[in-house]
């Protein structure tokens, strides 16, 4: 049996060209084409890197779910300012801060009042009080509003306040204790006389409103 050339192999007979073969060898085309364009897109995807495939799909989601979530729409809780305590300064130089606003009686001129106070130098350092430092005891003293008793600067702070209230004061010298007379002063020697060592220097009052009679 006579082996035929390669050549040979692709020589195909001629044949008459009719409209209907042309639309069918068009239809085949057609159909070849689109099985291998699926294929490639198949192949594509395949071999597209699941991380990077997986990261791009979450990462779409994060921006859609940005736009939809309503945890990210929500508006930002509103921000508080601080309370600023306000600082008043009277004509004698009396500064003063209402540290607690009291809710009881208001004291007036010529009252006699009930207090507890801590006298501190004006760099911080303590002089004298009414309460104990270790056992926390109070001693409270009676101050007459009336600055030929008790020092003027004080009896400025007091005025106005109401029982259960507690201001915080710096007195100057001039109307501080421009005399040994003038209250509120301890009895004890050495309190005493370590007060009246620091009469000439700006002095600080913390003191609370506990009655008026």
């Amino acid at each position: 049996m006579e082996t035929l050339p390669f050549q040979a192999s692709l020589h195909f007979p001629c044949a008459s060209i009719s409209p209907s073969n042309v639309n069918s060898k068009q239809r085949r085309v057609d159909v070849i084409n689109k099985s291998l364009h699926d294929r490639l897109s198949a192949v594509s995807l395949k071999r597209f890197p699941r991380r990077l495939l997986l990261q791009f799909i979450g990462f779409n989601s994060i921006l859609q779910g940005v736009n939809e979530s309503p945890v990210f729409a929500a508006p930002l809780p509103e921000m508080k300012e601080p309370e600023v305590i306000r600082t008043l300064k009277l004509a004698s130089g009396v500064k003063f801060q209402d540290i607690v606003e009291g809710e009881g009686p208001e004291a007036r001129e010529g009252d006699l009042v009930e207090v507890n106070y801590v006298c501190r130098r004006s760099n911080g350092y303590f002089v004298h009080s009414t309460v104990d430092q270790f056992s926390g005891e109070s001693a409270p003293v009676m101050l007459p509003l009336d600055e030929n008793k008790t020092i003027k600067g004080l009896k400025e702070v007091l005025l106005g306040m109401k029982v259960g209230g507690k201001r915080r004061a710096l007195i100057p010298p001039s109307v501080g204790y421009i005399n040994e007379n003038l209250k509120p002063i301890p009895e004890e020697f050495g309190p005493r006389r370590s007060l009246l060592s620091h009469a000439n220097e700006p002095l600080i009052f913390e003191v609370q409103l506990l009655k008026v009679l």
